[in-house]
């Protein structure tokens, strides 16, 4: 029974994009217009190369804004303030996703590679906001990105969070391996299953799996 594996569990760790809101709501595709057309301006290139530097970024590094930082130095505060620019109204309220994480015993946090005023208003805009003891971005993990251990040891040391009694929710898979290293359960949010070491777990339903371990 999946709710016995998750009753020593006394902190839960939410990714934001794609995770506490469903990807159908394609917010994440207003971000990577903006961060394509940063790209542009920044480097001085076209949108066809910007859009390969965004990919050799995400590959290399985890986040654009990584590479960006670790191949060109930029200063991240105005990238992340204007990519995260974008129309909030596209996403609705999910009275039910709130309720289950309102009835989650223990710490609940936000951690994602958003930055943290960014992810206060997705949780403002899902009905989602004062139901979580923490929000980090980024910015919380000097920068760094997950899937870097580096960023999550940060994370949870400012936290308190003992990974061996925590679960993380993730619809990246990379995201999900140094929890696992770490002794987290990891749960995979996403439409589709993948079989995996570090994925324990999967869901296309957030609400529907915390409903399961109350």
């Amino acid at each position: 029974m999946v709710k016995l594996q998750f009753q020593h569990v006394t902190a839960w760790v939410f990714d934001l994009d794609n995770t506490l809101y469903p990807p159908q709501f394609r917010l994440f595709d207003q971000i990577e217009v903006r961060m394509t057309a940063w790209v542009m301006n920044a480097l001085g290139v076209g949108k066809t190369e910007a859009d390969r530097l965004r990919q050799h970024y995400w590959d290399s590094y985890g986040t654009t804004l990584a590479g960006l930082m670790r191949e060109h130095d930029i200063d991240p505060a105005p990238y992340l303030q204007d990519v995260h620019d974008i129309d909030f109204t596209l996403l609705p309220a999910d009275p039910n996703l709130a309720a289950q994480i309102r009835a989650l015993p223990g710490r609940r946090i936000v951690y994602t590679n958003a930055c943290a005023p960014y992810a206060h208003r997705v949780l403002e805009a899902r009905g989602l906001s004062g139901l979580f003891d923490a929000v980090y971005g980024v910015e919380h993990a000097g920068f760094r990105p997950k899937p870097e251990r580096e960023a999550f040891e940060s994370i949870f040391l400012q936290d308190g969070i003992n990974p061996e009694t925590a679960a993380m929710f993730e619809d990246d898979p990379r995201n999900l391996m140094a929890p696992h290293q770490m002794g987290m359960k990891t749960v995979h949010v996403a439409a589709k299953a993948l079989r995996s070491r570090h994925i324990q777990h999967h869901t296309d339903d957030l609400a529907g799996f915390l409903a399961t371990l109350i």
